[in-house]
């Protein structure tokens, strides 16, 4: 299929099928055209990067692990025990962000608290 037709059964933009190919995602074949050709499989992997980008993984983890991965439903199901150990690390990095995010989000807060009221616009 060309890449206007899986962009349609994936619910994917064109650049963005073009983006997993640049990073290695995606293999379609190349017709003497020019034109890439993508396997009926390929649905199947256009889900599964769609739900680990969704996932908060970068496209740079998900080349090294998406072999790792089965299935075209909302979860994609490891088939790597190796793999483990970077969704852990990418885990672990998120949650540090989400920590970081939250202290400043108090911090705002505070400020906002402290900031003095309105007055009101004069009739």
């Amino acid at each position: 299929m060309r890449i206007g037709e899986l962009s349609r059964r994936t619910g994917a933009s064109i650049r963005s099928l073009r983006y997993y190919e640049e990073q290695g995602l995606l293999r379609p074949l190349r017709r003497p055209s020019g034109y890439r050709e993508y396997a009926e499989s390929d649905t199947a992997v256009v889900a599964r990067i769609r739900t680990l980008i969704a996932a908060g993984l970068n496209t740079a983890l998900i080349a090294q692990v998406l072999h790792c991965f089965e299935g075209d439903s909302d979860t994609p199901v490891p088939t790597c025990a190796e793999m483990v150990e970077e969704l852990s690390a990418a885990r672990t990095a998120m949650a540090s962000h989400i920590s970081a995010l939250e202290a400043s989000c108090s911090l705002l807060d505070a400020i906002i608290e402290a900031a003095p009221e309105k007055s009101p616009a004069p009739s």
